[in-house]
């Protein structure tokens, strides 16, 4: 039985460390991840995360892991910014309000597939126009649903969440480990 993590995200295979678990092969899927007209966060979230497991080519006793994280401000769908300008925009939108951070988890073993969401919630403070364009030099927005990691600088401009953190990071730890188990893989004699 082989783990194939579904993931080009370093903070993911990190996260997964963290539970003494090494992925045996990492594969990213390559699917589009444009939202469908009027597509709520969560089931958009789900969606990709459940294609993601799908697309990733297994035998028929690997286990798939795969995620998705998208930030949500109301039913507005904040991804990966393509370029300083959009991250800006988002960063913006986000300042003194509260918002969701979705991480969707699917973990796939031959036709079965297994699927579990992490909804946090998250307030940002409102950036000084000094902040942001420090934040912005950094690039450390860049590849970051939201424009933002709150495992890096960007903690900074994070007081306050109700949820899970490493959901927010990208993986889910409780809710990963729960779905790795139920498709039988090892999780606790690994650690």
């Amino acid at each position: 039985m082989r783990l194939i993590l579904g993931s080009a995200s370093p903070r993911r295979k990190d996260l997964l460390a963290q539970l003494g678990i090494m992925p045996d092969a990492v594969i990213p899927p390559d699917i589009n991840e444009d939202p469908k007209p009027r597509e709520l966060p969560l089931p958009y979230c789900a969606r990709l995360a459940r294609e993601k497991a799908l697309a990733v080519p297994a035998e028929a006793d690997d286990i798939v892991l795969c995620a998705d994280t998208t930030v949500a401000l109301g039913r507005r769908i904040l991804g990966k910014p393509a370029d300083a300008g959009e991250a800006a925009e988002f960063l913006t939108a986000l300042g003194g309000r509260r918002h969701q951070v979705i991480t969707s988890v699917a973990v796939r073993l031959g036709d079965r597939v297994w699927m579990r969401d992490s909804v946090s919630a998250v307030k940002m403070k409102r950036l000084s126009d000094d902040e942001l364009n420090a934040y912005l030099a950094s690039g450390e927005w860049q590849g970051k649903a939201g424009a933002y990691g709150i495992q890096g600088a960007a903690g900074a401009f994070i007081p306050w969440i109700s949820g899970s953190f490493t959901g927010i990071v990208g993986l889910p730890l409780a809710e990963t480990a729960a779905l790795l188990a139920a498709a039988g893989y090892p999780v606790w004699r690994q650690a």
